[in-house]
């Protein structure tokens, strides 16, 4: 597994789309938390806060994370390599997790440069280390969640086709709906008592939630089910083929 881990993530830093992702990700956070005037402008804010890069970093994900997990199985079957792949002595489990920790690596990549914003952040404060570095550090941990949960449904879309666009566009609208569909749903206010459970099962209630530096059990519960249902499904695809 590890052999075919390391492998997955030279396939992402030989190619451009790893650096690609990873570009694109910090141009457009700096962007709009230190270019862009307006409401979203820590020098505009005039107060020490990432919530900016908090609040649109779920949305670039949104198109950055299919980007980088089209291709995980989709291309293996375009080529017709996928049952070479599944021929080595390691479990199908296995070899979805190499490809969902490679995926999920380079998102770690992605996100280690904006330390730099917290640093920075945090020297511009008045005084000196006035940012609620509770909240930012539990903003990041439901951010790695969240971009952990993408990465799940990513490989999945990956898995039901042959096809990088389609797996891309899945993946891209799967996520969109975990992360907002059930919020909206719940919103609507029809169901009654079930509204508040319906909210729940997206993934908006447990990230804001993680976001206020409270670490609660059932956020990590869920995320780690999500993701755990996801690779589950993903393993039923792909063993569908010796059927």
């Amino acid at each position: 597994m590890i052999a075919l881990l390391k492998k997955e993530i030279r396939s992402f830093l030989s190619s451009l789309i790893g650096y690609v992702v990873i570009a694109v990700f910090l141009l457009i956070t700096g962007l709009f938390l230190w270019i862009f005037p307006g409401d979203t402008n820590v020098l505009d804010m005039g107060f020490s806060s990432m919530e900016t890069f908090f609040y649109i970093s779920p949305w670039v994900f949104l198109f950055l994370i299919p980007a980088i997990t089209m291709r995980s199985f989709a291309e293996e079957k375009r080529n017709g390599t996928i049952e070479l792949l599944f021929t080595k002595p390691i479990s199908d489990l296995k070899i979805i997790l190499a490809k969902y920790f490679a995926g999920l690596i380079l998102v770690i990549f992605a996100l280690l440069p904006t330390l730099l914003y917290y640093i920075t952040i945090y020297q511009l404060g008045n005084p000196v280390g006035n940012i609620d570095s509770g909240g930012t550090w539990g903003s990041y941990i439901g951010l790695l969640f969240l971009a952990a949960g993408y990465v799940a449904i990513g490989i999945f879309a990956s898995s039901i086709t042959n096809n990088q666009i389609v797996a891309f566009l899945l993946a891209a609208l799967l996520c969109f709906f975990m992360f907002t569909g059930f919020q909206a749903i719940g919103d609507f206010k029809l169901l009654g008592d079930l509204d508040n459970f319906i909210i729940k099962l997206g993934i908006n209630d447990h990230y804001v939630s993680l976001s206020k530096g409270l670490i609660d059990s059932r956020d990590l519960v869920y995320f780690i089910t999500l993701i755990s249902v996801f690779i589950l499904l993903t393993r039923a695809v792909l063993q569908s083929r010796k059927w």
